[in-house]
């Protein structure tokens, strides 16, 4: 029935044409002419979000764009259908022989099932397990087994050579702490304590920095830091008094490795003993876990990857929908399950692209238009109070935090960014209680310049149009 409505609703937004190509908002042609940005740079659909009207603004609405981020819309809405706002990931634990006086007279077997918010301290929670089976001390190896995903290498710096930045980070079947170290700066007298999550094992740890006068600012430039050394942190320069305790997170130089060190470096910090190895491996045939633990529900994973942006968990996501498809996770079937949930969900047509359900790609490509029809779908769902909510609110809290403007407070809005990419969508609500779907994407190579425009039309969305 819904769909029947929206697609009389888009078939006479098609019939008035003439109607729909009135221009952007004046306000909103200013912002664009104040950042010498071509009208062609934005692409905008605005609509009634219930569907029951024809689109209210459509500018560019029909050209494919690449939508950075705002693809997560996608990937965590047909999540939520798919697999259900309360489904858990499991990591089970398996093991391989008996328990004698503390020590486990064979291996320890972890298997990933692709669980996108296994932090350090949940993985502190599972070791805390196996110890609670009466294992101190492991007299094989530990395995690590992350056959469920099947994913091509990837070169951590190949997409915008920013190796270092947490965002970069590759899905993986066993993911852990989203393969990031977190330093802790404490001052304590005249230095700074350096602390670091989670332990890893063969990693040399930095000496405490002195502390400097002055103001806060580029604090981590002023740490002179080098992470090249899988092995070893280097701080060269000093920290800033004024800036009082900061966290950095820094992707581990090593990702490959990095799961075998934080397991061994978490063990050995919990007391636990090891004679073998941390390795890679498959659990073998036959062998019970012996105990499971369970992620959050996908509904709090949903929010973690709306709010803040998180890339590596919307993949983790993606790539679950082709593991409880087909059994095993991979980019290309999970492009082939989205891509049929669309058609039958969002409507017929050309499918977006849809690249690893990030839009950490330069080859995403979708519509604005397609975007809403989306975002009104959800509106008309029992599934739409999870989705909205995961979504930033305007000058509160998520990647829209910062925003400034008189719509601050009154919309939910999914932001994306990249170079050339700039862009939103979401939901606003009206001054006089209605509300509305909102779409604008800016492409261009001084995307970020839009952003005024964006916010300008964020308000006069806000303002009942």
């Amino acid at each position: 029935m819904l769909l029947r409505r929206l697609l009389a609703c888009w078939l006479l937004a098609f019939a008035a044409g003439p109607s729909l190509a009135q221009g952007l908002p004046p306000e909103v042609e200013t912002a664009l002419a104040r950042a010498k940005l071509p009208r062609d740079a934005l692409s905008v659909w605005v609509a009634d979000a219930d569907g029951s009207a024809p689109p209210r603004l459509s500018h560019r609405a029909g050209v494919a764009v690449n939508p950075a981020s705002i693809a997560k819309l996608a990937t965590t809405f047909a999540g939520l259908e798919l697999l259900g706002p309360a489904f858990t990931w499991s990591t089970p634990v398996y093991v391989d022989g008996t328990v004698q006086g503390g020590t486990l007279q064979g291996n320890l077997y972890i298997k990933g099932q692709g669980d996108p918010k296994l932090v350090a301290e949940r993985l502190w929670l599972l070791l805390r397990r196996v110890q609670g089976l009466g294992i101190r001390s492991v007299a094989g190896d530990i395995v690590l087994d992350r056959s469920a995903f099947e994913t091509p290498g990837v070169d951590p710096g190949a997409f915008d050579g920013e190796p270092l930045r947490p965002y970069n980070a590759a899905p993986d079947a066993l993911l852990l702490n989203f393969k990031a170290l977190v330093m802790t700066f404490t001052p304590r007298g005249a230095q700074a304590q350096v602390h670091v999550e989670p332990a890893m094992a063969g990693l040399q740890l930095p000496a405490p920095v002195p502390l400097v006068p002055g103001e806060c600012g580029d604090w981590r430039g002023g740490l002179q830091a080098d992470f090249s050394d899988p092995a070893r942190i280097r701080l060269a320069g000093a920290y800033p008094a004024s800036c009082g305790e900061r966290t950095w997170p820094v992707a581990y130089a090593d990702p490959r490795s990095y799961s075998a060190r934080a397991v061994a470096g978490v063990w050995q910090q919990m007391g636990g003993a090891l004679a073998g190895q941390v390795r890679e491996g498959r659990v073998p045939a036959g062998l019970a876990p012996a105990f499971e633990i369970q992620s959050p529900a996908l509904a709090e994973v949903v929010r973690d990857i709306n709010k803040f942006s998180n890339n590596v968990m919307a993949q983790q996501l993606f790539l679950t929908l082709s593991l409880q498809r087909h059994g095993v996770g991979t980019f290309e079937g999970s492009r082939e399950v989205l891509r049929r949930w669309w058609l039958e969900r969002i409507g017929p047509g050309e499918a977006p692209v849809f690249v690893n359900g990030s839009g950490l790609s330069r080859e995403e490509r979708v519509t604005a238009q397609g975007l809403g029809r989306l975002l009104q779908v959800a509106w008309a769902s029992p599934l739409m109070p999870d989705l909205a909510a995961s979504l930033p609110l305007a000058g509160v809290d998520g990647t829209m935090r910062r925003a400034r403007g008189k719509g601050m407070g009154l919309a939910h809005l999914k932001t994306g960014s990249l170079r050339d990419v700039s862009g939103v969508a979401g939901y606003v609500h009206g001054a006089g209680g209605k509300r509305y779907v909102l779409v604008a994407i800016a492409n261009h190579p001084q995307a970020p310049a839009a952003r005024p425009a964006i916010e300008a039309l964020v308000e006069w969305v806000a303002r009942d149009l």
